[in-house]
């Protein structure tokens, strides 16, 4: 008389093991605003990548858009490093003096696209947003698809400085607006552990001077209310030193990527502590799951015994259902 059948037993050969193995913790890296402070985004990029912990998603506000989209096309650090130091202002550049900004923006966009190869966001070897605002209503918007380089130029165009861009039937203007450190967009994008770059001015008491200075002080104030609660979503924040860096001096690159460097090595150990505290809070997630698949089977087995099984299970004599 057999009694066998709903057996919890991993059959032979199948170890159970196999099971308790997890994709490693996806790392994702949000890239804020900053204009030339944004060099140091390439700095951080190219420590995180030497000690194995290079972003597989990318999300970028104005300047991180740029830095974002470079190295999202399959860019290594090292590369954007070069970029960067052969990057002359005049191709990124055009003036045009106009009521509703000073560059037009489109050489930017020219620039992106160039250095992209033409290809579209979602055809980037890694996953990539870029954020901007909606001018008619300041609603926040995340480009993941279409043009690369039109994308990172509407969520660089800094009101005043930038022309506004239009796409379909809206205008948009800088990201910062919104979401100066995209953390949740690189949320979106599926990241388990998101490292915030900010590289963001902060309003420190002081008179600023000229046109761009004084819209970059506003920006600057707006960003740091909103930016707050976002930055706190984030698993960890990395602030290369790079706020005496002009917005708009491009002759501080190499301090900035060298900023940017110096800011993610000292924050090596709080990622790593914090990656292994998600790895082991997921694989404790994956063990009571799969526990409580094993139990329910075993209920479900319990349910489904003919009569004479259930009272040979009273005896005793039923090991067709064993504990999970």
């Amino acid at each position: 008389m057999a009694l066998a059948g709903c057996s919890s037993t991993p059959p032979a050969g199948k170890p159970a093991a196999a099971h308790d193995t997890l994709p490693p913790v996806k790392v994702g890296i949000a890239l804020g605003g900053g204009a030339a402070k944004g060099f140091a985004h390439i700095g951080v990029i190219k420590i995180l990548e030497a000690n194995g912990l290079a972003p597989a998603v990318v999300a970028g506000t104005s300047a991180g858009s740029v830095v974002g989209a470079l190295y999202a096309s399959g860019m290594s650090a090292f590369e954007l490093q070069e970029k960067a130091v052969a990057l002359d202002e005049a191709k990124i550049r055009d003036l045009q003096f106009s009521t509703s900004g000073l560059i037009v923006g489109q050489k930017l966009e020219d620039y992106v696209n160039e250095q992209v190869r033409q290809q579209p966001l979602e055809r980037l070897a890694k996953p990539f947003v870029a954020v901007a605002t909606r001018l008619e209503d300041g609603e926040r918007t995340v480009f993941a698809r279409g043009n690369t380089g039109q994308a990172v130029r509407a969520s660089s165009s800094i009101p005043g400085v930038f022309q506004p861009v239009t796409i379909g039937r809206y205008r948009y203007v800088d990201g910062g607006v919104v979401s100066p450190v995209p953390v949740d967009a690189a949320r979106q994008l599926g990241a388990d552990f998101v490292i915030a770059v900010d590289i963001s001015s902060k309003a420190r008491g002081q008179t600023p001077t000229g046109l761009l200075g004084t819209l970059g002080q506003t920006i600057a104030i707006m960003g740091q209310k909103l930016g707050e609660a976002e930055l706190a979503r984030a698993d960890v924040i990395v602030r290369p030193q790079v706020l005496d860096i002009g917005g708009a001096d491009f002759t501080q690159r190499a301090t900035a990527m060298l900023e940017g460097e110096k800011a993610a090595l000292a924050a090596l150990p709080q990622i790593r502590e914090r990656i292994a505290q998600v790895q082991a809070t997921r694989e404790q997630a994956a063990r009571v799951a799969r526990q409580q698949a094993a139990e329910a089977q075993r209920q479900a087995c319990l349910e489904q015994r003919s009569r004479l099984q259930k009272l040979a299970g009273l005896a005793g004599l039923d090991g067709a259902c064993g504990a999970p």
